[in-house]
């Protein structure tokens, strides 16, 4: 399965939300405006691997960055907000992803929706 077949089953099954281009790039949303994670097939700017950009809590991005420099790195643009770069052309853990995928909803979506994941 490709990198974007499995981010869409990831980030699809989760409530109220879609996908679409955001600066050439597959990208999803909570209710489609808050987004949640970034899909970089080809790579971006100076990252020319397969990653994705998510939405993380609070402190997630320095202590995943300094617990696994190869798989986790900071993002241009969002790297500032917390945002944390996660390599996929390292075999990734899949269950990872998808916990990172779900950590990064649970960041930006609201509460209602939050409680629907329980």
């Amino acid at each position: 399965m490709d990198l974007l077949t499995r981010m869409r089953e990831i980030c699809l099954a989760l409530p109220e939300t879609s996908e679409r281009l955001s600066h050439g790039a597959p990208t999803w949303f909570v209710r489609g405006k808050t987004v949640f994670v970034t899909l970089h097939v080809e790579g971006h700017h100076d990252n020319r691997f397969p990653h994705l950009w998510c939405a993380a809590p609070s402190g997630a991005q320095g202590e995943l960055i300094a617990e696994d420099p190869e798989t986790f790195f900071r993002p241009p643009y969002v790297g500032h907000r917390g945002w944390l770069g996660v390599r996929l052309d390292r075999e990734p853990d899949w269950a990872e992803i998808r916990e990172l995928a779900i950590d990064a909803y649970r960041t930006v979506a609201p509460k209602r929706l939050v409680a629907e994941l329980e």
